[in-house]
C-alpha cells in the first residue's frame, strides 16, 4: 500500500481515482483504460513538478519515507551469498548495525549499514537504526577483518543518529563512533560509503569518512535533526522547516560544499516508487567508485581519505 506524504495529497487523489477507475468496467459512455491512461499522464507531470522543486523541510520528509528501501533491501538487491557477521566481541550484538561479507557484482566486499527496519515488529528489534556504543565496535571489527583479508568495505547510512540513552553512555558512545571514525580514516582497503535515507550526526559519519562518498537523491545528512536544532535555537518544534533550510543538508548542497562525491539520482517521486531502478543506480555508482580507486595501494588510499577530510576543515574555517 503506497503511503503519501502531507505534500503528496494532489497526488494522492490522482492516484486514489486510478485505483477506483480500475475497480470498474468499461461502459458504453466510457473507456475505462483510456481514462486510467490520462490520469496516469496527469500524475506522472505531476510527480515531476512536484519533486523538481522540492524544499529542504520535504526532502527530510522523502528521506523518512516509511516505504524508503533501507539497508536489507539494497543488501538482498545488490549482494550474493550475504553472510551476516554478529557481535561486537565485548558486549553485545547491535541489531542496529547489519554487517557480514557478501559478493558484490563479483567481487568479494564487507558490507555494514545501519538497520531501522520496515514495520513495527522489525524497527523495534532493529531499535530504529539508532546504534549503541556495541553497534559501532562491531563496525570497527568488521572493518579491522575487512583489511585483514584485503576486502573492500561498504557502507550504507540511514539513522537519525546514535541511540542517546543513559546506558549507550555509560558504556562509551562518544568513544566508540570516535573510534569508528579513526577507523574508517587508516583503512588500507577502499570503502565507499552510500547515505541512502538520513544521515544523521555523528551515528552517521561513524560509517561515512570514506574513500568516496555517495548520497541519494532525495536523502539528508546533517550534524543535527532539523526538529533537534529547531529546539536548541528557536526553542520551539514548529521552526524546523526553517532549521532544514539553514542547515544545508540536501544532496545537492553537501555536493556544491565538497562534502559529498556523487549525487545518486532517485526515481521520480523518490527511490520507494521504483525499487529496481533506484538498486541499480546505487549498484552502478558502488561499481564506478570502486573501479575509480582500483589500483591504488594501501597507503596511498589511507593518505588520500585523511587528506579528503583535512581539506573539508580548511574550507570551513577560510
Amino acid at each position: 500500500m503506497q503511503t503519501f506524504l502531507e505534500f503528496e495529497k494532489p497526488i494522492a487523489e490522482l492516484e486514489g481515482k486510478i485505483e477506483e477507475l480500475r475497480h470498474l468496467t468499461d461502459t458504453g459512455d466510457i473507456n475505462i483504460a483510456d481514462e486510467v491512461s490520462k490520469l496516469q499522464v496527469k500524475v506522472d507531470r505531476l510527480l515531476r513538478q512536484t519533486y523538481a522543486k522540492l524544499a529542504p523541510a520535504q526532502k527530510v520528509q522523502v528521506a523518512r519515507h516509511p516505504n524508503r528501501p533501507h539497508c536489507m533491501d539494497y543488501i538482498e538487491g545488490l549482494i550474493e551469498d550475504f553472510t551476516p557477521l554478529a557481535g561486537d566481541r565485548g558486549f553485545a550484538e547491535d541489531r542496529a548495525i547489519i554487517g557480514g561479507i557478501g559478493r558484490f557484482r563479483g567481487r568479494s566486499a564487507m558490507i555494514i549499514g545501519q538497520e531501522k527496519g520496515n514495520d513495527t515488529e522489525t524497527r523495534v528489534r532493529h531499535n530504529f537504526g539508532m546504534a549503541k556504543p556495541e553497534g559501532y565496535r562491531k563496525a570497527i571489527r568488521l572493518m579491522e577483518l575487512a583489511e585483514r583479508f584485503k576486502l573492500p568495505v561498504i557502507t550504507m547510512v540511514d539513522t537519525a543518529g546514535a541511540y542517546p540513552g543513559v546506558g549507550a553512555e555509560e558504556r562509551g558512545q562518544a568513544e566508540a563512533i570516535a573510534r569508528s571514525i579513526d577507523t574508517c580514516l587508516r583503512l588500507k582497503v577502499p570503502m565507499i560509503a552510500t547515505v541512502i535515507g538520513e544521515g544523521g550526526s555523528g551515528g552517521a559519519i561513524a560509517l561515512a569518512a570514506a574513500d568516496r562518498v555517495l548520497m541519494l537523491e532525495h536523502a539528508i545528512y546533517s550534524v543535527i535533526s532539523p526538529e533537534g536544532c529547531a529546539s536548541i535555537l528557536w526553542r520551539t518544534n514548529t521552526a524546523a522547516a526553517e532549521a532544514a533550510a539553514a542547515l544545508r543538508l540536501t544532496a545537492q548542497d553537501l555536493k556544491d560544499l565538497g562534502v559529498i562525491d556523487r549525487v545518486i539520482a532517485e526515481p521520480i517521486g523518490g527511490a520507494h516508487r521504483d525499487r529496481e531502478e533506484i538498486m541499480t543506480a546505487v549498484g552502478n555508482a558502488i561499481e564506478d567508485s570502486l573501479d575509480e580507486l582500483r589500483g591504488l595501494d594501501g597507503s596511498t588510499l589511507r593518505l588520500k581519505r585523511r587528506d579528503k577530510f583535512l581539506e573539508m576543515g580548511q574550507k570551513g574555517l577560510s
